[in-house]
């Protein structure tokens, strides 16, 4: 299998000759002997400045903390920062380039900024009248299932939040790059160079590639295909399990049965997944430095597992264990988890203990996603 780095520097290196370049990249910038694209492009073409999304260029920085715009020690070139006060490149910096590649690795889930950092970069790139090249990477948790509802909610305008795609979409970098030009308004001359050998069926321990964390919580893949559920504990008080080895798949509190909960989500019998009682003390965040209670979530059946369903049977289960405790968080003007999941109709169904009817509205959805989104597959 190749990456669209490694086809674009073996095949098509005639798309850079010549051109002042700028890249948008971080540690999973890599080829298959794991050298940067940071560096190949600076030792074999003019490559004039660097790019970073959130946690940095070199992916060092904690989740939601600003960038800071410096110079790169190995490079000496700019480092823009893109998740700052500034979400996308300025028309200043622009008009110095011919051409803006990105390679990024997405992990297959809507709520991760990668994506809508190349959305802004496609969007300054079309008024600056720049053209773009995506270099595509596998979507590590296959391009086949996609879950979720996908309909904006009415009035928000979180980061996260900005297009139509489900909890779990079922696309590559690149493939996303082509819906976002041609479905959602933004006009900019995106082109992806594809991978060769990739398929849809294919998770990311398929390809044969080391994973490289794209950001410090994306311990692999079992915590990339729990994410599109487990993320939505993000929204509650209760810890998803940053600061602990196994982040997205521990999720507790220190008011919870441990024993309780496992034996009430293993009820449910959802496909693929069991839960298993444990301990675990966050070192940051959301109960930092505390016991907490709860579960570790073992997909034992990727192909058939459903992370949407999981995330919403066990945050209802939770609910209802344990209402004095919980609380559903808020932003300025709305519940976190609304602005998660687009909808305040899953906070709802919790409370009311009817997730599973919530369940099927949504797979209705991702069926329409799914047949929208096809027109822009490059894999079979």
């Amino acid at each position: 299998m190749k990456l669209g780095v490694e086809v674009l520097l073996t095949d098509e290196r005639k798309r850079l000759e010549g051109k002042r370049i700028g890249l948008v990249t971080n540690p999973t910038g890599v080829d298959q002997q794991l050298r940067s694209t940071i560096d190949r492009l600076h030792e074999e073409f003019e490559l004039r400045a660097l790019f970073a999304p959130e946690h940095g260029i070199r992916g060092d920085e904690d989740e939601g903390k600003p960038i800071d715009t410096f110079i790169d020690e190995r490079t000496g070139l700019s480092v823009y920062s893109l998740y700052g006060k500034e979400r996308k490149p300025s028309s200043e910096i622009l008009n110095e380039l011919d051409i803006m590649v990105l390679d990024l690795q997405d992990i297959g889930s809507r709520y991760y900024t990668y994506i809508y950092t190349m959305a802004h970069v496609m969007e300054a790139c079309g008024e600056a009248g720049i053209p773009m090249l995506v270099l595509d990477r596998p979507n590590p948790i296959g391009g086949k299932q996609v879950e979720g509802n996908y309909l904006n909610l009415k009035g928000s305008s979180t980061f996260v939040d900005q297009f139509r795609i489900p909890n779990r979409h079922g696309l590559t970098i690149g493939e996303l790059a082509l819906l976002f030009a041609h479905e959602c308004g933004l006009i900019c001359d995106v082109e992806v160079v594809p991978m060769e050998g990739w398929k849809r069926d294919m998770y990311f321990d398929d390809t044969g590639r080391i994973w490289v964390p794209p950001s410090p919580n994306t311990t692999g893949q079992n915590m990339c295909l729990l994410y599109p559920g487990t993320c939505l504990i993000e929204g509650l008080n209760l810890s998803e399990g940053r600061g602990t080895a196994f982040p997205f798949e521990y999720i507790g509190a220190p008011f919870l049965d441990a024993a309780q909960l496992a034996n009430e989500f293993n009820a449910r019998s959802l496909p693929g997944v069991i839960a298993r009682p444990t301990t675990f003390i966050p070192a940051k965040q959301k109960h930092a430095g505390k016991l907490c209670s709860g579960v570790q979530l073992h997909v034992i059946d990727r192909h058939i597992f459903e992370p949407l369903h999981a995330g919403l049977v066990l945050i209802e289960q939770i609910v209802k264990l344990a209402s004095k405790d919980v609380q559903f968080l808020q932003n300025v003007n709305r519940y976190a988890l609304d602005n998660l999941s687009r909808t305040d109709q899953v906070r709802k169904h919790v409370l009311n203990e009817s997730v599973h009817s919530l369940w099927g509205e949504f797979q209705q959805e991702a069926e329409a996603f799914q047949k929208l989104s096809t027109r822009y597959h490059l894999y079979s």
